[in-house]
Parts: C-alpha cells; structure tokens; sequence
C-alpha cells in the first residue's frame, strides 16, 4: 500500500479545486451557450457577431471535430465516456496548476459534447452535438472544442518544456538520490545496535 502512494501521490487539495473549477465552469459555460443556440437560432436564423469573421450558425453535429465520423456516433460516445473516466483518474495525480487547469479543460470540453450524444436527439449515444460558432473557411465548433483545443495546446506546452503531470522535470534526480537520508539513518540505527551489543 505504500508503494502505491510513493508511485502514485494525491494531487494537493488546492490542485484539485483548480482542475474540478476549470472543468465545472468551462462546462457550464458550453451547456448554456448551446442552449441559447438552439433557443435563438432554430430556423436558419444566423447572426453577424464580428462581420464575416465570427458568425453564429447552428448545426447539429452528428460526428466528431469537423463533421468527421458522422456513422459512428455510438463509438465516438462509447469513447467519450472512456475519456472521462481516464482524465478523472489522471487527475487526481497533477502536480502542477498548469496540468490542473489542461485537464479541467480537456474533461468540459470531453463531457461537454458527451452530454449531447447522450441527451439530444435522436436518442442516447446517437445524439447530435450542437456547433454554432463560424469563422470563415472553418467548419462549425462550439465551447467544448475550443476547451478541448486549450487543453492539447497546454498539454503540448507542458510536453516540450518537460513537465510531467505529477509537476517533475526531465533531468529530475530520482527520489532515492535527492534524499538519501532514510537509507544512512537505517545505516546509523543498525552500526549503533552493534556496538551496544558489543
């Protein structure tokens, strides 16, 4: 058991705030915003929010990023839901408030369209993600895409500047070299015992 927590250290309390009020937040943040969506813009209704190079145009997203995999919604859901639970396992290790706020990120962004395949039509796991916001020459998105892309950004960071996501470095030195002592005081209790024996 102690093993266990020497190869797998909780996230410090403050850490895990961080990461659940990144990943609440930006969640609720896309589930409002696609329900105004579909509140003001059913029926073909598109508003102009910076001229032609932001507009808001509803679509109803039966694949993945970009429209891609439209026949496969259960699988992408099927997966979504692997997701989830592999970045609240993930979670509970970070080191660092950068890997907090990625993941927080990356589990809006992940539960964010989840919840769509889930609950919009046509049913459970077939459900059509909402997309409404356009940039010219780029396909449909919405929130939980620009919070997934945040976090690979942030993730990609933390990657080339070798941070892992229990917050060490490449060229760390390994715990055992960095703190030698609990090996020598073993070393000193048992020279004692010795020469008391003696």
């Amino acid at each position: 058991m102690g093993d266990d927590e020497t190869s797998a250290p909780r996230a410090p309390r403050r850490l895990r705030w961080v990461f659940a009020g990144v990943a609440l937040t930006a969640y609720a943040v896309d589930v409002a915003t696609k329900v105004l969506a579909v509140e003001k813009l059913d029926g073909g209704r598109d508003v102009q929010v910076v001229g032609e190079v932001l507009q808001l145009h509803l679509v109803r997203n039966p694949g993945a990023a970009f429209s891609t995999g439209t026949g496969l919604t259960p699988v992408i859901s099927v997966v979504a839901i692997i997701a989830t639970v592999a970045v609240l396992f993930y979670s509970r290790r970070v080191g660092t408030t950068t890997w907090a706020v990625a993941l927080g990120f990356l589990l809006a962004g992940i539960t964010g369209n989840l919840t769509d395949r889930l609950l919009r039509e046509p049913g459970p796991l077939h459900g059509h993600v909402i997309d409404f916001l356009r940039l010219p020459n780029w396909p449909v998105f919405n929130v939980a895409d620009i919070c997934i892309n945040v976090a690979a950004g942030l993730i990609i960071i933390l990657a080339f500047r070798g941070v892992h996501l229990d917050g060490s470095r490449d060229g760390d030195e390994p715990d055992a070299a960095a703190d030698p002592e609990p090996d020598t005081d073993i070393d000193d209790d048992t020279v004692g015992a010795e020469e008391r024996s003696e």
